[in-house]
């Protein structure tokens, strides 16, 4: 999560629409009541189950909460370098 941040906050993009990003999310975590440290924690299970199914790139895994109208979501890009064969 933190390099997320660390991305999010270093993009090369006009400063109207960074601050416009900036404050999107914002109040987007502020309207769910998610801490950035509950939203770590998530992305940390995430990668825990994930990878029992799945190797993935753990670095470039991103995790943020998108809000359209009323509604709130959790997206989840997660690069798959391959899937592991699991033998019953």
């Amino acid at each position: 999560m933190l390099d997320f941040i660390m991305r999010f906050f270093n993009r090369d993009s006009g400063s109207k629409n960074l601050a416009k990003e900036r404050l999107r999310l914002v109040l987007v975590h502020d309207r769910v009541g998610i801490s950035p440290h509950i939203l770590e924690n998530m992305r940390a299970d995430l990668i825990q189950v994930i990878s029992n199914y799945m190797d993935i790139d753990e670095q470039a895994l991103e995790v943020s909460l998108d809000s359209s109208g009323s509604s709130v979501a959790l997206v989840a890009n997660i690069p798959v370098k391959g899937i592991k064969r699991v033998t019953a």
